[in-house]
């Protein structure tokens, strides 16, 4: 979509989306099972007798007799943070919150593992053994769609902190992942803007950055939303010279701003994954955004 184009029809949804901002989300409850309106634990085949699991949200429109009803939903991804207690943040599928914020709970909301070294439990501290967390991906995103009626085409990836990283170190590790998407979204971090010292991915900067960069070239021209409390402006220093940045957003959304002083009811540390949950332009932005993305 040309840029000029795609600024008028974003401005248009932003406006439609400041009619029903006002919404307050509550993340939603567990059940044993995906229905509708509710979180569930799913063990895959593969990992059956391990703690390996993701997590599934079925919207609440949703029906078993979608194939007959001719039905599907667009499907959110979601990589979590790491374990850090100090933000709240617990590493954990169960911990995750900003997919369900970007879709408000009108998608198939989806919270893949990252697998640790054994391949028996979901890892909370960075990428575990990253060929097996990018081959969950690859298997179970279809597997997903087939099951419970995703539209394979309208699959958004999102990630907060580790998650915003791995949008790009796990989402676009290779071709056949990268396929995957239609859409991008990371809050609080991004793939090669600084270095992770103490790790043997992101550290020394220079070939962190020469991988994050390969990783780059598989975005294409879709839709990317980059979000950073505290300012944008060293990841936009960072992608400029690499990649067009007609189809990048950025937004700092001032997550103190949003939910006040910190702690309080909904986050206990302005770096979370939390602040789309409330009513704020910010959150406005990013729901126009997505449904943008998703045409």
């Amino acid at each position: 979509m040309p840029c000029r184009l795609f600024c008028i029809v974003f401005v248009s949804l932003f406006s439609v989306a400041s009619l029903r901002a006002e919404e307050t989300l509550t993340i939603p409850p567990f059940a044993d099972i995906p229905t509708p309106g509710h979180r569930a634990a799913v063990i895959t085949p593969e990992y059956a007798g391990t703690e390996v699991h993701h997590l599934v949200y079925l919207p609440p429109d949703w029906t078993s007799d979608w194939q007959q009803r001719g039905k599907s939903w667009p499907i959110i991804v979601e990589y979590t943070g790491n374990k850090f207690p100090a933000a709240g943040s617990t590493g954990t599928v169960e911990g995750a919150g900003l997919g369900y914020g970007i879709s408000q709970g009108k998608f198939i909301w989806v919270v893949l593992p990252y697998i640790n070294q054994p391949g028996t439990a979901n890892e909370v501290t960075w990428w575990g053994d990253q060929q097996s967390t990018v081959d969950y991906a690859k298997r179970n995103v279809p597997r997903i769609c087939k099951q419970f009626g995703g539209d394979a085409d309208k699959v958004l990836l999102c990630g907060f902190s580790r998650g915003a990283i791995a949008v790009n170190y796990i989402g676009l590790a290779d071709d056949d992942i990268a396929q995957l998407w239609c859409g991008f979204f990371a809050h609080d971090h991004y793939d090669g803007v600084r270095e992770w010292r103490g790790t043997d991915w992101g550290s020394p900067l220079e070939p962190y950055q020469q991988s994050a960069t390969e990783r780059l070239r598989r975005l294409g021209d879709r839709p990317v939303f980059i979000s950073h409390n505290g300012g944008v402006e060293a990841t936009r220093q960072f992608l400029e010279p690499r990649i067009p940045l007609d189809h990048v957003t950025f937004l700092d959304p001032k997550t103190s701003e949003i939910l006040g002083a910190f702690p309080n009811d909904t986050a206990i540390h302005p770096h979370n994954d939390r602040w789309l949950l409330v009513p704020s332009l910010a959150r406005e932005q990013v729901h126009a955004w997505a449904e943008l993305a998703l045409e």
